[in-house]
């Protein structure tokens, strides 16, 4: 590729992902059966892709064609639907690239799609009709108010098939990922951070991954790598979605046993004993959750989707709230036992104070019966 020559796409597009928490737990074989028509299942393609395993693969159905509205006027855009059984529907919206698109103008695209609230109200509206169409098929079904965005800048073929060193050389990346599409350069620090994690399997492929975008460069047409980008932005919105309900529970506890206090009236009963079993319920869906999410995917072999999943997990932070979970988990954890001690000592004063009585009743009955005599 002439380094002076700019880069134009001739087959690309953009895949928008926005992630939701909808449910506890989806059942996916129910959900099949439920959409019945166009719905498939999850399943990598590339060689060595039988060393990702995916237990209960996600569910995914197409939701037709939507009008977006942009800046340069309305474009046309495919709209699936991706479930997954700990709970997240991730919506997916491709909006197609035209070709001969420039570096600079997919830019522009780029950094308008990244925070486009047409887009977002578009997925909401699509989220809101999936939980309405596959309602049979969740357990304690809700939407979290808050979703997970991800964007991937998908290339299949690029004007004189560059090589992925050609491609670092010539196209300003960073920038794409950033959607910085002003006059001034990135500083060098700042670009290689972005371009960090990049991966090329031949030297006629690419694969850049920043925490809420990425670019990939496939002539393949493989949609192998936004596939498990899209599992790790699944995961992500988990974490987050249970450690704020740790938290909430966690504050929930402190408000309930600073304004408990103990008296006659709780001799005979704790006031811990509804909190204890509400922490209890918390503790088993958080162990079910984890093992959902640990399941999603699992990883037998270093490869190179391995290498591409694990760099897109730490880029993402998800190790970061994996750990936060965590630590509540065990704080949670260990306050439920205080709190069932607490309970166990109520119960053991009752009982106590249950067996007094009998020994009152027991000599008030002696005196009596001596009395009658």
């Amino acid at each position: 590729m002439d380094a002076a020559a700019p880069v134009l796409f001739d087959k690309a597009y953009v895949l928008c992902y926005r992630t939701f928490d909808i449910a506890e737990e989806v059942d996916l074989e129910r959900a099949r059966r439920v959409l019945t028509e166009d719905s498939r299942r999850l399943k990598l393609s590339r060689e060595n892709s039988q060393y990702l395993q995916l237990p209960n693969p996600p569910l995914a159905y197409e939701l037709g064609r939507r009008p977006l509205a942009l800046r340069d006027g309305p474009v046309t855009v495919d709209a699936t639907a991706r479930l997954f059984d700990h709970g997240a529907a991730s919506i997916i919206l491709r909006v197609p690239v035209v070709p001969g698109t420039s570096l600079d103008d997919l830019t522009r695209m780029a950094d308008e799609l990244y925070d486009s609230q047409a887009l977002e109200d578009l997925a909401l509206e699509l989220v809101e009709g999936v939980r309405r169409t596959i309602a049979p098929a969740v357990q304690a079904p809700h939407l979290w108010e808050q979703n997970e965005s991800y964007t991937v800048i998908f290339a299949e073929e690029i004007r004189g098939h560059p090589t992925a060193d050609e491609l670092l050389k010539q196209a300003d990346l960073a920038r794409l990922l950033l959607g910085e599409s002003g006059a001034v350069p990135l500083s060098p620090r700042e670009s290689e951070s972005v371009l960090q994690s990049r991966f090329s399997y031949t030297i006629h492929d690419l694969v850049v991954i920043d925490w809420n975008s990425a670019f990939v460069y496939e002539p393949s047409g493989s949609r192998d790598i936004p596939d498990l980008l899209e599992i790790a932005n699944a995961q992500l919105l988990e974490f987050r979605y249970y450690d704020e309900r740790l938290d909430a529970h966690i504050t929930r506890i402190h408000e309930k046993v600073q304004a408990a206090r103990h008296g006659w009236a709780t001799l005979f009963r704790s006031p811990y004993r509804s909190l204890t079993r509400q922490t209890l319920s918390t503790l088993v869906d958080l162990n079910e959750f984890i093992e959902r999410v640990d399941n999603s995917l699992k990883i037998i072999g270093d490869f190179y989707l391995a290498k591409v999943y694990e760099s897109a997990v730490r880029r993402m932070r998800i190790p970061a709230w994996q750990g936060s979970v965590t630590r509540k988990h065990q704080l949670l954890a260990q306050t439920y036992g205080l709190l069932k001690g607490d309970v166990d000592i109520d119960r053991s004063h009752t009982l106590e104070a249950v067996i007094v009585l009998l020994i009152v009743l027991e000599i008030f009955f002696a005196f009596f019966r001596v009395f009658e005599h």
